[in-house]
């Protein structure tokens, strides 16, 4: 209800259907996979003043002059073009290995969600813990909870489960990614639901999960990175 209604709201406020640009996913999943992206201040009203020029194109080429455009009759005239494709975080997790059977199960298959016990540990990859795969509304606290996590596993502090039960984990979480995040599930986003790999996280380093001050607040208070920065591992 929440999503639908912020979409509503958002459809109405943005002048997106105007101009074509209204995205093919819903909120809810733009939520689940954290494909919402940040609006420039008066980024439309560029658009209306002719300044930023809007194109939706399945394919493109670049020319001498400029780029040319499927179905535009006319080439898009232009000294500089900035070639902004993104980053491409199953192919770098690949290159890290020299080995080809390490290289295809890393990533896991196109069908799958990417194989990432705690979205830290591969099961059947010893030696390898990712930070920073997962990504949510601040970043930079995923990485920081998750960074303490591993630092108390290192440290001796918990053992991880069978290669058998990481795996059954990890599959609860593609159940999850798949049925709520429709075709963008292999992306490792914990946006909508981040109090609850918290919970896990804070459950293995023996730490309390619930980090508000009583029953109700712990309810009702929204939680926000600083309700973690006190969290101390223990053995």
């Amino acid at each position: 209800m929440f999503s639908k209604f912020v979409e509503s709201y958002y459809m109405w406020a943005v002048p997106m259907r105007k101009h074509g640009m209204v995205p093919e996913h819903s909120f809810f999943q733009a939520l689940n996979s954290w494909l919402i992206a940040i609006m420039p201040d008066k980024f439309y009203n560029k658009v209306e003043q002719g300044s930023i020029v809007l194109k939706k194109a399945i394919k493109f080429s670049f020319c001498r002059d400029g780029i040319i455009v499927q179905g535009e009759s006319a080439l898009i005239k232009s000294d500089i073009v900035i070639f902004a494709t993104g980053y491409n975080g199953d192919q770098k997790l690949k290159e890290l290995f020299a080995s080809p059977m390490f290289r295809e199960i890393v990533v896991g298959t196109p069908s799958t969600a990417v194989p990432l016990y705690r979205l830290c540990v591969h099961p059947r990859i010893p030696q390898l813990a990712i930070v920073g795969y997962s990504e949510s509304m601040g970043d930079l606290h995923t990485s920081e909870i998750w960074s303490k996590w591993l630092a108390h596993f290192l440290d001796g502090g918990f053992q991880l489960p069978t290669i058998s039960s990481m795996e059954e984990i990890v599959k609860e979480w593609e159940a999850y990614m798949k049925r709520y995040s429709g075709d963008y599930f292999r992306r490792s986003c914990v946006g909508s639901v981040g109090i609850w790999p918290n919970d896990q996280l804070c459950k293995d380093m023996r730490c309390e999960p619930r980090r508000k001050n009583g029953f109700l607040a712990d309810w009702v208070v929204p939680y926000e990175p600083a309700d973690y920065a006190g969290v101390s591992p223990r053995k």
